[in-house]
This record gives structure tokens, sequence and C-alpha cells, in this order.
């Protein structure tokens, strides 16, 4: 039997999983499994057999899927372990799709709470496309960083910058950069992201950065 408690909302999550626990009752052997101290061959045993002492054992998972070896390890045994008797309980912070649908297959009790979405101040991506048309700098600058202050993707940004200088070059409209600087501009573009991750961290300074030496 598995059950999954995950999600942002770490009070009713733990709420709901400190429940649960006490619905189980005495009797039980619990088992706790971190990243630090994980052992696949005592998982093996947990959901092969039940306890030398008590006839049903509680396996706890707190945060371990954060490592994708482990958590592969992991999600191939779901099958071994919703067939078990003993209990196998995951605690996990937001999960991808696929790794929910992995906890579906196996027929896990899903208990999933998520923070309630904030409404985001929307922001029109095409005035920093019309500030780089027309060769403005400043309003070019400060509407990246309303952007980035509103939660907008840099590669949302990069492709409305993408579309722009593409677009410029169609119509041929070079009153402000020739055909080579477009050309140019998208290129760099196309793996400006990619470079500056594979680097460090501040993908966001590089993006800025990149812009600011566009003119």
């Amino acid at each position: 039997m598995i059950y999954l408690f995950a999600g942002e909302d770490a009070v009713k999550k733990q709420e709901s999983f400190q429940k649960f626990i006490k619905s189980v009752g005495d009797g039980v052997e619990t088992f706790v499994f971190n990243k630090n101290d994980f052992d696949m061959d005592q998982v093996e045993n947990l959901y092969s057999g039940s306890g030398l002492f008590f006839a049903k054992s509680v396996v706890v998972f707190p945060n371990i899927l954060d490592r994708e070896e482990t958590r592969d390890l992991l999600l191939e045994k779901l099958d071994k372990m919703s067939e078990s008797e003993n209990i196998f309980i995951f605690l996990e912070g937001k999960l991808g799709k696929g790794v929910l649908d992995s906890f579906r297959g196996a027929h896990a009790e899903l208990n999933v709470f998520e923070l309630p979405k904030e409404k985001k101040e929307k922001f029109d991506n095409f005035l920093l496309a019309n500030a780089f048309s027309q060769k403005d700098k400043l309003n070019l600058w400060i509407y990246f960083r309303q952007a980035m202050n509103v939660g907008v993707g840099m590669e949302e940004l990069i492709g409305v910058l993408f579309w722009k200088a593409k677009d410029m070059i169609l119509k041929r409209n070079f009153s402000k950069f020739s055909e080579d600087e477009l050309k140019n501009f998208a290129s760099k573009l196309s793996y400006l992201l990619p470079e500056a991750r594979s680097r460090g961290p501040n993908a966001e300074f590089a993006f800025e950065q990149f812009l600011l030496e566009t003119f």
C-alpha cells in the first residue's frame, strides 16, 4: 500500500500526514529512510514481507525523491510496494506530472496540497519587442526589469525578441539595425540561455547584460 503526501502547502500536508499516522494505530513497526541513509536492500526486504515481531510495518520516505538516482530506483518498485501488506508513505514537495502519474499507475493514494495561485500582474511582452525595434536602450532595460519583477519567463521574452528580429528582417525594416545586425542578434538569442545556464546559476544577469550590450 502506498500513500503520497505532496505539494507546497507544508502545513496542510503535515496535518494530513499526522492524521493518517494516528489512524494506523498501534502494533506497527515504523521505518524512516531519508536521502542520507537510504538503503534499497532494506526497502526490498520491507515490501517483500512482514517484520519479525510486527504483523505490519510503516515505511516513511521524507523528500526521498529529490535525488534522481534514488527516485528512479523507487519509482521502478512502486508496483511491488503497492502489492505489499506494509504501508509505504512518501512525503514530498511539489512533484512533476510524470512522477505523479507513476504513483497513479501504482494505485497509490494521492494527497496533494498546493498553495493558492497568486494572481500575477500581466505584462505586455511586446513593449520589450517594440523598445528593441526602436533601439530604445532605456525602455528596453526598464521593460525587461518589469517583466522579471512580475515573473515572466526568460524563454518567453527571448521568444518575442527573436520573433521581432525575424519580423524586421522579413519586412526589410532596417531603419534602426542593419540586416546583419538583426541576424546576429537572433542567432545569439537562440543559444543565450543554454550557454548562460551552463556557466552558472545567474542566467537572468547574462540576459540583462546581453540586452544592454546590444546597442
